[in-house]
């Protein structure tokens, strides 16, 4: 006789209806590599780049965005197009003598959207077109943005463009607050707005009209203060200024905030260090300056070499050791979801952390009692491996198209331009136009490179269906 509680033959193979209908699905979804579309977050950063310099391009080239009252060159049009988009600061022409007021108001506005593009233009194009978002696409914008949520783009596009414009406000009346005592009313709330912006997001462009530029402002502690503030502010990222604003305990603080305070203070006291100590001397720099004043100016050198591009010395006449540390810091660059540009301080901590944990024979990457993934790790050697191979090229094709240059100016010239820093030795307004193109292909692939080869590396991570036999390599 059969136990009543032993279920029927047929009870063991009968499904419920959905089963069959959800099960090809779930399976479809875990297995299919994610297809490339036109509107892949990677992809659509870098059309809304080209976009945004070719519009500025078209209204550089206009008579009236210069002085001369004729139409603008195109390749000077489209260098400084490209330089304030990628918010670099390298420029053909003095912005504030050839430039007129209407073709300087351009390029604020350019530095403008591009300090915020990277970070928000293909979120908010996006959400301006009505296109649904993806998964793959939240996937790629979280690793970009370094959020956790994937819902709520649109608030957090919105919120991260009122932020960066209440910081730009802060150092406006900052800046007006000492401006409104040098120049008339109306020039000084200009010249506030544009060197607000700039510094911000890390421009590296002056508006001035003293022919020194922001060297004829050396001593005047005020406003250099109120810069270095924006430069760094605008290089630390938005969600390290968040955790500073919301925990305020390093303890509580996240692993990136911790990772970015920490690099951002030792490279800067690098700088400041290694500059006090190679120009201290050095009369054409800060020798003949009072010690305060030495050290101002060598904070400040230190704070914008890896970012913003501002100077107060002629880098035509500092020592070459300054110049090559100088290179370093510009290689690196800020933090990762910043303004700023460079392989970012981020990369290069977790490079450091790596090379430190295989030293020590340890099997994972780890920084302030929290393990690192292995895909993250792998992610910054890349990053840092093919952007060493590109400033390799670049400075290749320099030296063959600056043949008369200099070989130390043109690695600086091409670290600046990757680094989107606008620090240079004097060597931009001499560049050939084939030296124009390649340092305008530069700037653009700096700013978006580094970012677009992370954001494709995510969206292509699968799991290895298997694994082939191992065999060692010698190595050392």
């Amino acid at each position: 006789m059969r136990n009543p509680w032993t279920p029927k033959p047929a009870d063991r193979v009968v499904r419920h209806p959905r089963q069959e209908e959800i099960q090809p699905v779930r399976l479809t979804v875990t297995t299919r590599r994610v297809p490339s579309r036109f509107v892949a977050s990677p992809l659509l950063i870098v059309y809304a780049f080209i976009v945004l310099i070719a519009v500025g391009t078209i209204l550089l080239l206009m008579p009236f965005a210069n002085t001369a009252g004729g139409f603008t060159p195109l390749l000077d049009a489209l260098f400084t197009s490209t330089s304030a988009v990628t918010v670099t600061g390298l420029v053909t022409q003095h912005t504030a003598t050839f430039w007129s007021r209407p073709g300087q108001i351009i390029i604020m506005v350019l530095m403008y959207a591009g300090g915020l593009g990277f970070m928000t233009i293909a979120t908010f194009l996006l959400v301006l077109i009505g296109q649904r978002v993806t998964i793959a696409q939240r996937l790629a914008m979280r690793e970009g943005l370094l959020v956790n949520q994937l819902g709520g783009l649109a608030r957090l596009t919105v919120g991260i463009v009122v932020a960066a414009t209440l910081i730009q406000l802060v150092g406006f009346l900052g800046l007006f607050a000492r401006f409104y005592f040098l120049y008339p009313p109306a020039e000084a709330v200009y010249q506030s707005v544009f060197h607000s912006i700039s510094a911000f997001n890390s421009a590296g462009f002056l508006a001035f009209n003293e022919e020194a530029g922001l060297a004829a402002f050396r001593g005047d502690f005020a406003i250099i203060g109120v810069m270095s503030f924006l430069i760094f502010i605008g290089a630390i990222s938005y969600w390290v200024i968040i955790d500073l604003v919301r925990v305020r305990k390093f303890s509580l603080f996240t692993l990136n905030t911790k990772i970015v305070l920490v690099m951002t203070a030792a490279l800067t006291l690098l700088g400041f260090v290694g500059f006090f100590v190679l120009e201290y001397r050095n009369p054409e720099t800060i020798g003949p300056l009072p010690i305060g004043e030495k050290a101002m100016v060598s904070f400040f050198q230190a704070l914008s070499s890896r970012t913003a591009g501002f100077s107060l010395v002629g880098l035509d006449v500092a020592r070459a050791q300054t110049n090559f540390l100088t290179t370093g810091l510009m290689f690196i660059g800020g933090a990762s979801a910043s303004v700023a540009g460079g392989i970012k301080v981020n990369t290069l901590a977790l490079i450091l952390l790596a090379i430190m944990a295989t030293v020590k024979g340890r099997t994972s990457t780890t920084a302030f009692g929290r393990e690192i993934p292995r895909s993250l790790v792998q992610r910054a050697f890349v990053v840092g491996a093919i952007s060493i191979a590109f400033v390799f090229l670049v400075i290749l094709l320099l030296s063959i198209s600056e043949r008369g240059a200099d070989f130390l100016d043109i690695v600086f010239e091409a670290i600046s331009a990757f680094g989107t820093v606008g620090l240079s030795t004097g060597l931009t307004p001499d560049l050939s136009s084939s030296g124009q193109l390649i340092i305008i292909a530069t700037m653009f692939l700096g700013k978006l490179g580094p970012l677009t080869v992370g954001l494709t590396m995510v969206q292509r991570r699968e799991r290895d269906l298997y694994r082939y036999p191992q065999e060692r390599v010698t190595i050392g």
